[in-house]
């Protein structure tokens, strides 16, 4: 009989976490989210060290999360820690994507701009982008830079809002901490939850001139007080009031009261840039089960390029609108069409929706012939599914529609296409309007 020997000689080891590499537990580590790996610290002295600002694990974090989307060495001119870059990276994340603005206190150059930014990824920094449609250009959409946000040398957070050319300015300023170009306006960056962002101009700013004096005349030896990420509304309110009491139990309170009301009216009248209010489009892209939601772009019936945001709703219905500036009154919200029942007809399609369809031309931009023939139903094989709408969010009572002369309910059809896009229209014209991605994957397409 052979002899196998001891059988514990030839039992598998076991090798434990802590005989890894540090490189390697640290990598398994930045899998973790913050609570877990603050609990992991506890476990033993060995890992206590997890949680200090000091610690590795923070480069390990970053570089997972956000190394494939910006320079994360190039952060603060490579300056400044990891630890602080994370907590910064993962506030400005929420950033990432489009907002659409809202409410704004009064008209200003800045306002009148395109209610839609975009925000993405730099080398070092977030910039933010106002997106608008092309009037003279197909489906290419204009992206400007109006916000740039970033880390100081110092670890201060730096935020400006300016003209496209101040870019390069930006960079400088994002590695001094302050900037002198009077096109460069400092801003605070003010989150309410994820899905709510202020910007509003900060009137603390001081710039420095040749002779080291601020605007405020009063000289500094280190570098001027630049903008930060910024409070919540609400915190600078309670601080408001602190000080309001404060002034009013203190012997002088009420001259000091008086000078802070003069020094507050003095900087409100150069003030540059009024404040706004943006909210996030958190649905942008479509989903397997919410194919037409999202934003879109197509050639309106007035052959000019339009934004369309498409929602589905709490009850299963969805409704498109034109992005529109709420400022303005009623603006954006009437709906472009509306629909309480998803249900898509398959194919293969009866001979009236076939009809239906094959009698339309489709809306072209003026590079591509404005208008263009419509093309067969079947033959290309280009619709996938129909879907039947209305223009209106009126009430309809079905045994009287056909008895009710009712000029803003009309009905109509969407016609998804097998590339996932789609093209929608109404009875009442033979007009095809066709809808394409605005940005996929993250990226704006057809810009300039």
């Amino acid at each position: 009989m052979a002899d196998f020997g001891d059988p514990k000689e030839h039992a598998p080891s076991s090798i434990s976490f802590v005989d890894f590499p540090e490189d390697v537990q640290l990598s398994i580590l930045s899998f973790l989210s913050l609570p877990e790996i603050s609990s992991f610290s506890l476990t033993c002295k060995r890992f206590l060290h997890l949680a200090r600002p000091t610690s590795q694990i923070w480069y390990s974090l970053c570089h997972r999360r956000w190394s494939t989307k910006t320079h994360i060495h190039a952060w603060g001119n490579g300056q400044i820690s990891f630890h602080l870059l994370y907590k910064t990276l993962s506030r400005y994340e929420d950033l990432i994507g489009f907002w659409r603005r809202v409410f704004a206190n009064s008209p200003s150059p800045a306002a009148a701009g395109p209610p839609l930014v975009f925000f993405e990824w730099g080398p070092s920094y977030i910039t933010g982008y106002r997106i608008s449609p092309s009037r003279s250009n197909g489906y290419i959409i204009t992206k400007t830079p109006f916000i740039w946000m970033g880390i100081s040398s110092q670890g201060e957070h730096v935020n400006f809002i300016g003209s496209p050319s101040a870019a390069g300015e930006f960079a400088r300023a994002a590695q001094l901490g302050f900037s002198d170009d009077p096109d460069l306006v400092p801003v605070n960056v003010c989150f309410v939850g994820k899905n709510h962002v202020v910007f509003e101009e900060n009137q603390g700013y001081c710039r420095r001139d040749d002779s080291g004096i601020t605007e405020d005349g009063v000289g500094r030896e280190g570098s001027p007080s630049s903008s930060s990420l910024g409070g919540s509304p609400p915190d600078r309110v309670m601080s408001e009031i602190y000080q309001y009491f404060a002034n009013r139990t203190s012997p002088s309170g009420d001259r000091a009261s008086r000078r802070q009301r003069k020094k507050d009216r003095a900087r409100q009248g150069k003030r540059r840039w009024e404040s706004e209010h943006y909210l996030k489009i958190v649905n942008c892209s479509p989903t397997p089960s919410r194919p037409l939601q999202g934003l879109w772009k197509g050639i309106c019936d007035d052959t000019s390029l339009d934004f369309y945001l498409v929602a589905y709703d709490d009850i299963g219905g969805i409704a498109c609108r034109r992005v529109g500036d709420s400022s303005e009154p009623f603006s954006g919200y009437s709906p472009v069409f509306w629909t309480s029942n998803t249900t898509f007809i398959e194919s293969p399609f009866s001979s009236k929706e076939e009809d239906i369809y094959g009698c339309r031309i489709h809306i072209r931009p003026h590079a591509t012939n404005q208008i263009s023939g419509s093309h067969p139903f079947m033959k290309n094989e280009v619709v996938a599914r129909v879907l039947h709408i209305n223009s209106s969010y009126d009430l309809v009572i079905p045994d009287l529609t056909n008895s009710t002369a009712n000029d803003l309910h009309v009905e109509g059809r969407i016609w998804q296409y097998r590339d996932g896009t789609f093209g929608f229209g109404f009875l009442r014209n033979n007009l095809i309007i066709d809808l394409k991605h605005i940005a996929q994957n993250g990226q704006l397409l057809d810009t300039v």
